[in-house]
C-alpha cells in the first residue's frame, strides 16, 4: 500500500507551477484525502465484517493506482486533485489489515511486525521512487510506475491474509471477543472512558503530525542537515528505527496481565517522547551526526505511535472487557491525528511558504514531546483510578 502512497515524496517537483511550495500542496492534497478516509473509516472499519475485508482491500488499492495514472495524465497544477483521490481510499487499508490480527494472545507481536513493515516501507518505497527517477522515469509518472511494481505482490498478500483463522477460544478468554459495533455502541464506549481516551488521542495527534512531517519531507530534512541525498539513505535510516520499534513494542506480548501491559505501553510511549527531547537537545548542541539524529527522532516518535497501534487500545479493550474492536479506536485517533497534520501544512504554506523545513521540524518536535508527555500523565492517572474489570483466568505461557 505504501508504494501507492509514498514514492512521490522522493521527488522535488521544482519545475511545476506554484514553484514555491508546490510539493507541499501535493502532500497536503494527499493527506487531506487520507484524513477524510480516516473519518469515513471510523464507521466503516468499526462495522466491517471479516468476509468483506479482502475484497475491500483490493478495491481501495485499485482506485488509488488509477488516481496515480490520472496524476500523470492531468497537467499541473490540476493534477493536485489526483493525489487527493489517491489518498481517499488508502486511509482505510491499515484498519482492514488490523482486523485480521487483533484480539489474539500474540496480537502485539503481529501488529509490531506490521508497524515495522510500514516504517521500513516508508523509506524503502521512497528509495524505489528515487531509483525510478534516476532511471529516467519522468517525475510526473514515477508514482504510477512505483505503484504498478507492487500491485501483484499486494494481491498475493491479501490472499494470504484471508487464510488466517479467526481467534480461538483461548484468545477470546485472554483478550475478549472482538465484534463490529454500531453508532450507539461506539458512543457508549467513548463517553464511558472519554477523559483517558481523549488524552491518548492528543498524544497520537501530536506524534502523527511529527511523524508525517518527517516522512513526507525526508529529502528536505536530510538536505537541511547537510547530507547529500541518495536512494539508499531513506531505507537505511528506517531499518534501525523499525528494528528498535519491533523489538520494544513486540515484547509486550510476554506480559500476560492486561492492565500491567496497558500501563507498560504508556511508559514506553513516554520513554520515546523523552528520546525525542534528548535527540533535539543533542542536535542543537552539535553532539550527534545527521544520520544518528534522524534515526533517534524516528525511534522516539515511533515508540509512542506504534505503542498505540500494538498495545494501548488492544489491552484497553482486553482489560475493560468492552464490546468493540481496536479498528474503531485507532481510526478515531487517526482521523484527528491527520487532521492536525493538515492544519500544520496549511499554516506552513500560507504563513511561511518556502520556509526551512528542518527548522519547522525541530520546533514541532519540542512542542510535540512536551505536550504529549503531559497528556500521557493525564491518561495514566485517569485509568489508574478506574477499577480493573474482572477477567477470565489467564492461560499459562506454554499455551502461546
Amino acid at each position: 500500500m505504501y508504494a501507492l502512497r509514498k514514492p512521490f515524496t522522493a521527488g522535488t517537483y521544482n519545475e511545476a507551477p506554484f514553484v514555491v511550495g508546490f510539493k507541499t500542496w501535493l502532500v497536503l492534497a494527499q493527506v487531506l484525502g487520507y484524513t477524510i478516509s480516516k473519518f469515513i473509516g471510523i464507521k466503516v472499519i468499526a462495522e466491517m465484517t471479516e468476509a468483506r475485508r479482502g475484497h475491500m482491500l483490493l478495491m481501495l488499492v485499485g482506485i488509488a493506482e488509477l488516481a496515480l495514472v490520472m496524476f500523470g495524465l492531468v497537467p499541473p497544477p490540476w493534477n493536485i486533485a489526483c493525489l487527493f483521490l489517491n489518498g481517499l481510499p488508502l486511509g482505510m487499508v491499515f484498519g482492514l489489515v488490523l482486523g485480521f490480527l487483533e484480539g489474539r494472545r500474540m496480537t502485539e507481536a503481529f501488529v509490531a511486525g506490521l508497524c515495522a513493515s510500514f516504517i521500513l516501507a516508508d523509506g524503502f518505497t521512497k528509495s524505489v521512487g528515487a531509483w525510478l527517477l534516476k532511471s529516467g522515469v519522468p517525475e510526473i509518472w514515477m508514482p504510477a510506475f512505483a505503484g504498478l511494481i507492487f500491485l501483484l505482490p499486494l494481491v498475493v498478500f491479501v490472499w494470504m491474509l484471508r487464510q488466517i483463522p479467526p481467534p480461538d477460544a483461548t484468545d477470546v478468554a485472554a483478550r475478549s471477543e472482538r465484534a463490529p459495533i454500531n453508532a450507539a455502541e461506539r458512543a457508549r464506549l467513548f463517553w464511558r472512558y472519554a477523559p483517558g481516551l481523549l488524552a491518548i488521542g492528543a498524544v497520537y495527534l501530536m506524534v502523527t503530525v511529527l511523524r508525517s512531517m518527517r516522512a513526507d519531507f525526508a529529502p528536505e530534512i536530510w538536505a537541511g542537515l547537510g547530507v547529500k541525498i541518495n536512494a539508499a539513505v531513506f531505507t537505511r535510516s528506517e531499518i534501525y528505527v523499525a528494528m528498535g520499534v519491533l523489538l520494544i513494542n513486540g515484547l509486550h506480548v510476554l506480559v500476560r496481565e492486561n492492565r500491567t501491559a496497558f500501563f507498560l505501553s504508556l511508559t514506553v510511549a513516554a520513554s520515546g517522547l523523552g528520546l525525542i527531547l534528548a535527540a533535539l537537545a543533542a542536535q542543537a548542541a552539535g553532539l550527534v551526526s545527521p544520520f544518528a539524529f534522524v534515526v533517534l527522532m524516528g525511534l522516539g516518535l515511533y515508540l509512542p505511535y506504534v505503542a498505540v497501534h500494538t498495545t494501548v487500545f488492544e489491552r484497553f479493550i482486553a482489560m475493560t472487557r468492552e464490546r468493540g474492536n481496536i479498528g474503531y479506536l485507532m481510526y478515531l485517533a487517526d482521523a484527528f491525528g491527520y487532521l492536525g497534520y493538515v492544519g500544520v501544512m496549511v499554516a506552513k504554506n500560507f504563513l511561511h511558504p518556502g520556509g526551512n523545513i528542518l527548522d519547522l521540524f525541530m520546533l514541532t518536535g519540542w512542542v510535540v514531546a512536551i505536550v504529549s508527555l503531559a497528556a500521557i500523565i493525564i491518561a495514566a492517572l485517569f485509568f489508574a483510578g478506574r477499577s480493573p474489570a474482572t477477567q477470565p483466568i489467564q492461560t499459562d505461557a506454554a499455551s502461546i
